[in-house]
């Protein structure tokens, strides 16, 4: 398909908005996903989407079975032209195959890069037209065809021939945790920081673990819900070799911050960096009582309540430093996936997460 438009258009992707106009395309009720293309945009042929955790919980604890679940993401898509969760406000990201490449576009791509959009559904103008059939509703990947459209200003990643699809989707779905914890950590001003894990054993927590050992932690804690959540964690910190993931677990419940903290204390901390990687809401307060004053605070959750953050620190007198992840940095995709292939103990929690089927289902290398 030759690319129709000559006009130019928003690298923001401000001509995609529909409505309510005037705002980007993230906070927009409805885009426009047509395929055709503006001379600055990539359109990808869709292959898999990757729901953000707080948003394939709450589609999960809604809907009874898979087709329900399907039928709710499809008038999702049908009525925003995005994958925008109206519960959640979040999306997740995608992989594809770039099909078109606009004659003015910056990202670099060429038609036939098979990818991984490093910016959220919720801004990303799509089109589904398999009725998600081949989604069982059990996993938070989705297999399925359609397009999406990338403008000037977005963010994609070429898919890395070594690890399998599902996997590399995994990593860079989570990819601004790690990103941002090394920074953070890196930068501290404490010797040595004392950092804290909330949902270490997920895919999220697990990279921020390494990446915050990597970036020079003197003790990293891991806070799990229940010792399932401990099992899994314990095993993939042995399996880490010589350099444990984590040098203690705890097992509390992140929305009672009493408990939460005490656990923390109980083995080291206060925390000098506390990063929350859960997708259940209500754990603002623990992870501020965790961190100790002059402290840092990362919020890595879709469900943070960044009100009950602010007004819940000052109601404790807590004077610490409260980031928002974003999910991007400079270099935050290849520190992920350098962080995988590097540390067999998280590499094994993210297959279990994943599952040997779904790693088993990868698209042949166009």
């Amino acid at each position: 398909m030759t690319t129709p438009r000559s006009e130019a258009g928003s690298p923001l992707g401000l001509h995609r908005v529909l409505e309510p106009p005037g705002v980007l395309p993230q906070a927009a009720w409805r885009l426009d996903a047509r395929p055709l293309l503006w001379p600055d945009e990539v359109r990808i042929a869709v292959e898999r989407l990757n729901l953000d955790a707080a948003s394939f919980r709450q589609l999960r604890d809604a809907h009874a079975d898979p087709a329900a679940m399907r039928s709710a993401v499809l008038s999702i898509v049908a009525e925003r032209g995005k994958m925008q969760n109206p519960v959640t406000g979040s999306g997740g990201m995608l992989t594809g195959v770039v099909a078109e490449v606009g004659a003015h576009s910056p990202l670099g791509l060429q038609p036939g890069d098979r990818i991984a959009t490093l910016v959220s559904l919720s801004l990303t103008p799509l089109v589904i037209t398999d009725g998600l059939a081949r989604w069982d509703g059990a996993s938070e990947q989705v297999p399925c065809a359609g397009h999406a459209i990338l403008f000037g200003r977005s963010i994609a990643a070429t898919l890395p021939d070594d690890l399998p699809v599902p996997l590399a989707l995994a990593v860079l779905d989570v990819c601004g945790a790690p990103a941002l914890t090394h920074r953070v950590v890196m930068t501290s001003p404490a010797s040595r920081p004392v950092v804290a894990i909330i949902g270490a054993a997920g895919k999220s927590g697990s990279l921020s673990a390494a990446a915050a050992r990597q970036a020079g932690a003197g003790r990293v804690i891991g806070v799990v819900p229940h010792e399932g959540e401990a099992v899994t964690l314990r095993d993939a910190s042995a399996a880490n070799g010589p350099v444990a993931l984590v040098d203690e677990i705890v097992v509390a419940d992140a929305r009672d911050p009493v408990a939460v903290s005490g656990a923390i204390a109980s083995v080291g901390g206060p925390a000098d960096v506390t990063v929350v990687c859960v997708d259940v809401p209500g754990c603002e307060g623990g992870a501020i009582l965790s961190t100790t004053q002059g402290g840092t605070v990362v919020f890595f959750s879709m469900a943070t309540s960044f009100t009950a953050a602010a007004l819940g620190a000052e109601g404790v007198a807590a004077d610490v430093t409260m980031l928002v992840g974003n999910g991007y940095l400079p270099g935050h995709a290849q520190l992920a996936l350098d962080l995988i292939r590097t540390q067999p103990g998280v590499r094994g929690l993210f297959e279990y997460r994943i599952g040997s089927h779904e790693l088993d289902q990868q698209p042949e290398r166009v």
